[in-house]
C-alpha cells in the first residue's frame, strides 16, 4: 500500500508537534512569583507605593529583572530597592560590607541590609506602602537571603507595612531536610531560625511558617501574603523547572552548586581545607596540601554512600583558602542527588581524613576562632563535640536527624505545594 507525500509530511507534523508538546510539558513547568504576579496585572500592587528588595536572582523566565518589571507596571510606583548580602546587582563578594546607594539603571534609592543594618530601620520604609521580596534562596538555613527576609518580615511588622514574597523554587526540591535545628545561644545571621541546616521549604513557605509559628522576635507577626508558583511540585530538582539559574551569589553560580553547598559547606567554615571556593568548582572539592589523593578517594569509595562518586583531583586554589599551593583531594560527583546524604557528606569526608592522618586533625590545624562559625552554621556546638571525641559520623547521626520528623509535622502545615 502507498502512503502520499502530504501523509507522510501530516504524520510528521503530528510527531513534531507530539514531541513539542512533551518538551513544553517536562521543560518549562514553573512559573514563578513574578510572572504569576505579572499575568494578574500586578493587582496586590495597585495604587501602591512599593519597596523591592532583590538581587540578580529576581529575574522572570525571559530574564527580565523584577526590578524593570515593577518600575514598568501600570498603576504601580516602585519607589525604594533593598539590598541583602552581595547586594541588589550582585557586585560585592561573600561578607563585603554593602554601602546604600542610587540605584544607576532606576535613579532610586538602594538601601542596604548587610552593611550598616541588617534590619530596615523605620526611616527606610517612609515611602513606601507594600514591601515585595523576590530573591532565589538555595535551601540551606547558613545562607544569609533567608535571615534577611525574617528580619525585613519584623521591620515591616513594626511599622505596619504588608509583606509580598514572590515564590521561586527550592532548588534541592521540596522534601529533603536535614541537621539539627538550631539550639538556644547559637542563632546568628547564618542560623538565625529554629529550623534545620536544609529546611526542605520554598521562601514562600519558609516566611509563613516563621509568621505563623511566632518565630520572628518577640513573637511579630506581619501581614504577609505570598505569590505562589504555577507547576512546581516538592519531588523537583531546580533542573526540571525548566527555568534558567542565575548565580545566586560569586560561588553559587551553577544550578547544581546548591546541591554541593551542604556538602562541603559547613567543613569549609573550618579553613583549614579547600573545598573549591577559589577555584573553578565552588563547593565541590575536599583537599589540602598533606591529602593523598588516591587513598582518601579510594577510602570514601568503599563506604558505599548512595548517590556520590568521589573522584581524586590536584589543582592550585586561585584564592581563598591555601591559594597558590598545590593542594590533593577529592571532587564530589553527585549521581542520584535525591539520595545522597548531602549534608552529611563532609562529615564522612573527615572522617576518612582523619582515619588516614590522624596527626592532620582539622579542628586543631585551623585558627580556634573558627570553631564558633562551624558551631554557628551547625546550629550547635553538640555536632562538633560528640564528632571530634572520634571523628565518627556514627555519633552524630542521631544529632543530625532526631528534629527532622517533628519540624517535618509543623512545617507541612505551611506547605503551598504538593
Amino acid at each position: 500500500m502507498k502512503t502520499s507525500g502530504r501523509a507522510i509530511i501530516s504524520a510528521s507534523l503530528a510527531l513534531l508537534i507530539t514531541f513539542l508538546t512533551s518538551c513544553h510539558a517536562t521543560g518549562q513547568v514553573v512559573e514563578t512569583g513574578i510572572e504569576v504576579m505579572a499575568g494578574n496585572n500586578f493587582d496586590i500592587l495597585q495604587g501602591k507605593r512599593v519597596g523591592l528588595v532583590t538581587n540578580p536572582t529576581g529575574v522572570d523566565r525571559n530574564l527580565r529583572s523584577t526590578v524593570d518589571i515593577i518600575n514598568s507596571a501600570p498603576g504601580v510606583k516602585l519607589t525604594a530597592l533593598y539590598g541583602p548580602e552581595h547586594g541588589v546587582r550582585g557586585e560585592f563578594t561573600a561578607g563585603e560590607y554593602v554601602e546604600s546607594e542610587t540605584d544607576p539603571g532606576t535613579g532610586l534609592p538602594v538601601y542596604s541590609l548587610y552593611g550598616k543594618t541588617r534590619k530596615p530601620s523605620p526611616d527606610m520604609l517612609n515611602n513606601i506602602d507594600i514591601l515585595v521580596y523576590d530573591i532565589q534562596d538555595i535551601g540551606s538555613r547558613s545562607y544569609t537571603f533567608i535571615s534577611t527576609l525574617g528580619l525585613l518580615m519584623e521591620a515591616a511588622a513594626e511599622k505596619g507595612i504588608p509583606v509580598v514574597v514572590l515564590d521561586r523554587p527550592n532548588p534541592l526540591g521540596g522534601i529533603r531536610m536535614e541537621g539539627a535545628v538550631t539550639r538556644p545561644g547559637f542563632f546568628s545571621f547564618v542560623s538565625q531560625f529554629a529550623i534545620p541546616y536544609l529546611h526542605g521549604m520554598t521562601v514562600g513557605e519558609l516566611a509563613m511558617f516563621l509568621n505563623g509559628e511566632g518565630m520572628l522576635t518577640n513573637g511579630t507577626r506581619c501581614d504577609l501574603h505570598v505569590v505562589k508558583m504555577n507547576g512546581w511540585s516538592r519531588k523537583m530538582m531546580f533542573e526540571e523547572t525548566g527555568l534558567q539559574w542565575i548565580p545566586s551569589s560569586p560561588h553559587v553560580p551553577h544550578r547544581d552548586t546548591p546541591l554541593y553547598y551542604p556538602a562541603t559547606g559547613i567543613a569549609g567554615e573550618l579553613y583549614a581545607v579547600s573545598i573549591g571556593v577559589g577555584y573553578t568548582i565552588p563547593f565541590q572539592t575536599f583537599a589540602a596540601e598533606w591529602i593523598n589523593a588516591d587513598s582518601l578517594a579510594t577510602a570514601l569509595s568503599a563506604l558505599k554512600l548512595p548517590g556520590v562518586i568521589f573522584r581524586p583531583v590536584h589543582y592550585k586554589p586561585y584564592y581563598s583558602t591555601l591559594q597558590g599551593k598545590l593542594v590533593h583531594g577529592v571532587q564530589i560527583h553527585l549521581t542520584e542527588p535525591s539520595e545522597a546524604p548531602l549534608s552529611l557528606i563532609q562529615f564522612y569526608i573527615m572522617q576518612e581524613a582523619h582515619r588516614l592522618w590522624p596527626d592532620e586533625n582539622l579542628f586543631e590545624i585551623c585558627d580556634p576562632s573558627r570553631h564558633q562559625m562551624f558551631d554557628k552554621v551547625c546550629g550547635t556546638d553538640e555536632v562538633r563535640k560528640a564528632f571530634t571525641r572520634a571523628f565518627r559520623v556514627d555519633d552524630i547521626l542521631n544529632l543530625w536527624t532526631t528534629d527532622i520528623p517533628a519540624f517535618r509535622a509543623r512545617a507541612s502545615k505551611y506547605f503551598l505545594y504538593k
